[in-house]
């Protein structure tokens, strides 16, 4: 533990108080922190619904296994994209920020639909907030000319012990059409570091799995700083036949926030495959339609008002305008319920269960925490034939070409 000289360090001194009373609130609270309010200065102006985005942010990765013949290899490069999407996903905010953001929690039915567009074509997104008590997002990505389609659903459950953790609940599964495959991935447990100092980031623990129905798994362990090399956001991975995990094919080590590197896991020494690095590597932008072509549910037309005053750090405006959103959802819940009716998603249904999980999930031990998530949620594709990118004809949605950022 470091000195009381050191503790707010990242924080302004006119957001101090704010955040020691911050500090103090999360320490003696007992349940979900999500439901906490959090100071001015760490709030975020993008929505969680907008987080399934990151998953993709580098389309010609995610596609790469379509195009290889060989089982193991492919399980490989299924690997190497999980990898890939790790730094968007869990660091991209504190980059660009220079500390972690505390995302804005989506209202039930809100909505973020992009796609991607290089030298892999064209790849869609979707995704949808499916339930609000607990809130969970659902998402599918795919990429029709590579017959690569990604879907899952998940939920965070956050905990204070000396600081924040959050296990997230839920998984996805990737399916390769060419190969009839399969993967199960699971989703890393985390925590938030230098919470104390005023510049949280976020650190992954624990483990998570990638399954293959071919007969492979990779196991990933995932090391704060002061674990092996001493590095934050450090990890290992192995790559084995299923039953196997002795006799790794392929290993890989390194930062998810930096550089890593792929070796063949039968040699002793060396084996260097290929080092990639996250720093460096581009990601691609997702395009979205104009504010004013958007559907009113969609996250960026929704929140742009929150959004802006946030920016803006006018913290009346902001609590004026998510209050005119939670009355919308409120007087929604009322006539729902006086009418003995849900909220009709508008591109998931909700499932009692999935085969294709407890089938790849059992050799490492994975379950479905159905309760935690209001069901299992798979994607509804009959809900988007016949209709045109973004999919919300006649409903006020066209396509268009502004850039998410």
């Amino acid at each position: 533990m470091s000195s009381s000289k050191e503790e707010g360090a990242g924080v302004a001194p006119q957001n101090k108080g704010s955040w020691s009373s911050f500090l103090k609130s999360i320490a003696s609270f007992n349940g979900d922190l999500s439901s906490l309010t959090a100071p001015p200065f760490i709030l975020g102006t993008t929505s969680l619904t907008e987080f399934s985005a990151y998953w993709t942010e580098h389309p010609s990765i995610f596609v790469a296994p379509a195009s290889e013949p060989d089982p193991a290899k492919r399980a490989l490069l299924v690997l190497k994209w999980f990898l890939s999407t790790l730094k968007q996903q869990y660091s991209s905010r504190s980059d660009k920020f220079g500390s972690e953001k505390k995302p804005l929690n989506p209202f039930l039915g809100e909505l973020f639909l992009g796609r991607w567009e290089d030298a892999a074509g064209t790849t869609q997104l979707i995704s949808e907030q499916v339930s609000h008590h607990p809130p969970v997002t659902a998402y599918c990505i795919w990429n029709e000319k590579h017959g690569m389609k990604l879907q899952g659903y998940n939920a965070q459950k956050a905990s204070f012990s000396r600081t924040i953790h959050v296990k997230q609940i839920g998984h996805a599964l990737l399916e390769i059409a060419n190969f009839k495959e399969t993967y199960l991935i699971t989703l890393p447990s985390l925590h938030i570091e230098s919470l104390l100092y005023g510049n949280p980031f976020v650190e992954l623990n624990k483990s998570s799995y990638i399954i293959s129905s071919s007969g492979y798994i990779a196991k990933i362990d995932y090391a704060g700083r002061g674990w092996l090399s001493g590095k934050k956001n450090s990890f290992t991975a192995s790559l084995y036949p299923t039953g196997k995990g002795k006799e790794p094919l392929y290993t890989v080590d390194g930062q998810w926030t930096d550089t890593f590197t792929i070796r063949d896991g039968t040699k002793k020494e060396g084996g260097e495959l290929e080092t990639y690095n996250a720093r460096t590597s581009k990601t691609t932008p997702l395009i979205v339609a104009p504010l004013d072509q958007q559907h009113p549910h969609e996250s960026n037309r929704a929140w742009q008002h929150v959004a802006a005053a946030i920016s803006k750090g006018d913290m009346d405006t902001v609590g004026a305008e998510k209050g005119k959103i939670e009355n919308e959802q409120r007087e929604l819940r009322r006539k729902e319920q006086k009418e003995g009716r849900e909220w009709e998603r508008r591109f998931f249904k909700r499932t009692p269960g999935c085969p294709n999980f407890e089938m790849l999930a059992k050799p490492v031990g994975e379950r479905i925490e159905i309760e935690k998530t209001g069901g299992v949620w798979r994607f509804d594709s009959e809900k988007v034939e016949g209709s045109n990118p973004p999919f919300l004809d006649g409903q006020n949605g066209q396509d268009g070409a502004s850039k998410h950022t």
